[in-house]
């Protein structure tokens, strides 16, 4: 690796010097060659003054003039904070060089980029990285690597572990997120290779992105391996050698042995919940201020007190770049002080709140899932009950009219017309008396099997309210590739929420959650590669009784249950 001050820009995009920023030195852009020949590119806004200054470096897949600026202030406010603040366009991005491959070259490049960054002009050699999405997943990679100058991580709302949390959940391909983001990654490829042609055919696909024979395989997407990486993705089973190897939780053991402070930041709606959730518990160090959880009622973005027309008020929209820059400070400058006690800050989505706490709650009741028969088809005959019994609930799945996602990586949708329908078991909680407060890690048992050799079993949890309106709070999703031999357990991330008088729980069960998961057909085929037409009417019978729960955690309050 090389150290590079020569400017470079983008032929296709030529820029013109932006006016001062107070208390900023112009912006530069620089360049470094990694160990393989290939340049990275990168601005670079320091403070005005000689430094020396911690640098705070974000490594962009979308082109580094963005900068986050999505969720976060710009760079140049970070950089008049007092750090020097590099974003660096990854291998194949902005205008950098190479073939962009999501995770294949962050460990290695991300470990030269902090090595080069702390050896710049006025940095005092400690590198911080931070940045959301997949920029927070370049930090995590970036730490497994040889990258001795790395000081702190700020991840936010990030991949952890792709066979897991973010490429696949429960064992499905997590079809609308992977070929959504991947037309998003490939567009950008097009334009980067001049193909306007391919560009036109990206764009007009979106707009019908899963209308085709086979769902799973998006022509527009399907025709663009050369500029994309879906169809490789896609046509590789959950086992693959591939996941590992772009895979920060692979290298648990030497994150955790490097001990480094990290802000984690997620929302309750945002489609890599689990994953944050996942990280922090994987790498958390009990005790230790300097590992924090933050989690607000967002979407992917923006983050704001609103989201699905849902006002959460003044305190939602928290001042995250604050809450960054005064974890920085702590731990780069010793300035301030980080407490152990409010480690795990949780937004209560009832009280609309911060709730603050050591460690992430952790008690948990037992509902059971109880009916007389007719969950499915008639609303209020499925219920969260006490105590457990017997009984049977049926539900008829046809893949004609596949019951659709409506969760929260849309935000607290409504879901009344989703749980209307025969195709959607419902079990409710009793109104509630008082107060209860739901905080902590959400688990659900079932036992629950098909008449097909293969199925898929999709459940969301909902606050319902005394109107009758059921606003999506949690989700969970589950591929069973042959007939279970045991109660199966699905991972419903975690919440927040305190119910008020007259506020119910609700727990929905479908066999389908479309297009965020492709229609499981039914035969033991990859529902990814699978014709719409091959899909099977499918019956998936639940069996009630103790094994048959779902795992709430109340901190405050008595649940009250039928």
């Amino acid at each position: 690796m090389t150290l590079d001050l020569t400017p470079s820009f983008d032929p296709h995009a030529p820029t013109v010097a932006l006016p001062p920023v107070a208390g900023v030195q112009p912006v530069e852009t620089a360049a470094m060659t990694t160990a393989d020949g290939t340049r990275l590119d990168a601005d670079i806004w320091r403070p005005e003054g000689d430094g020396p200054w911690p640098v705070l470096l974000q490594r962009q897949a979308y082109g580094r003039r963005i900068g986050c600026t999505i969720c976060y202030a710009h760079p140049a406010w970070y950089a008049a904070q007092g750090y020097m603040v590099v974003v660096q366009d990854v291998r194949g991005r902005g205008t950098s060089e190479g073939r962009f491959w999501p995770g294949r070259h962050e460990a290695q490049d991300g470990a030269e980029a902090v090595e080069w960054a702390a050896r710049l002009p006025g940095s005092d050699g400690r590198v911080a990285m931070y940045g959301f999405s997949y920029q927070a997943y370049d930090q995590l990679l970036a730490a497994t690597g040889d990258s001795p100058s790395l000081a702190a991580l700020i991840p936010a709302m990030g991949p952890w572990d792709p066979a897991r949390t973010w490429i696949f959940e429960g064992g499905s391909f997590k079809l609308g997120q992977m070929a959504g983001w991947g037309t998003q990654i490939t567009v950008e490829g097009a334009r980067r290779a001049g193909d306007a042609a391919a560009y036109a055919r990206l764009k007009a696909g979106a707009a019908a992105l899963f209308a085709g024979e086979v769902p799973g395989h998006p022509g527009a997407l399907m025709g663009s391996g050369e500029i994309g990486h879906y169809p490789d993705w896609v046509a590789r089973g959950i086992d693959d050698p591939e996941w590992q190897a772009i895979s920060p939780a692979a290298s648990l053991d030497r994150l955790r042995a490097r001990g480094l402070p990290m802000l984690f930041i997620g929302g309750w709606f945002d489609g890599h919940l689990h994953s944050t959730l996942q990280a922090f518990a994987d790498l958390d160090r009990a005790g230790d201020p300097a590992m924090r959880l933050m989690v607000g009622p967002w979407i992917h973005f923006p983050w704001t007190r609103r989201a699905a027309g849902l006002d959460f008020g003044p305190e939602a929209a928290a001042d995250t770049d604050r809450a960054q820059i005064a974890f920085l400070d702590a731990v780069l400058k010793g300035k301030g002080r980080l407490e152990a006690g409010d480690r795990v800050q949780l937004f209560d989505l009832g009280q609309r709140t911060w709730r603050r706490h050591a460690a992430m709650p952790a008690a948990a009741t037992q509902a059971f899932l109880a009916g007389s028969g007719r969950a499915a088809t008639r609303m209020g005959d499925g219920t969260l009950a006490a105590a457990a019994a017997a009984g049977t609930e049926l539900m008829v799945h046809d893949p004609w009219r596949a019951a659709p996602s409506a969760g929260p990586g849309a935000g607290p949708v409504d879901r009344r017309a989703t749980d209307e329908r025969s195709d959607v078991m419902t079990f409710d909680t009793a109104p509630q008396a008082g107060p209860v407060t739901i905080e902590g890690p959400l688990a659900l048992q079932m036992d629950i099997s098909a008449d097909r050799p293969s199925f898929d079993v999709s459940a969301t949890l909902s606050i319902l309210r005394a109107d009758g309106r059921a606003h999506a709070i949690a989700e969970g999703y589950l591929h069973l590739r042959t007939r279970p031999e045991a109660p199966v357990a699905l991972d419903l991330g975690a919440t927040c929420v305190t119910l008020a008088p007259g506020e119910a729980l609700r727990l929905s069960v479908a066999a389908a959650a479309f297009p965020a998961h492709a229609v499981n057909p039914g035969t033991g085929a990859d529902p990814v590669a699978a014709p719409l037409a091959s899909a099977l009417i499918t019956t998936l019978h639940l069996s009630c009784g103790e094994d048959s729960r779902l795992d709430l955690p109340v901190a405050d309050g008595v649940l009250q249950l039928c």
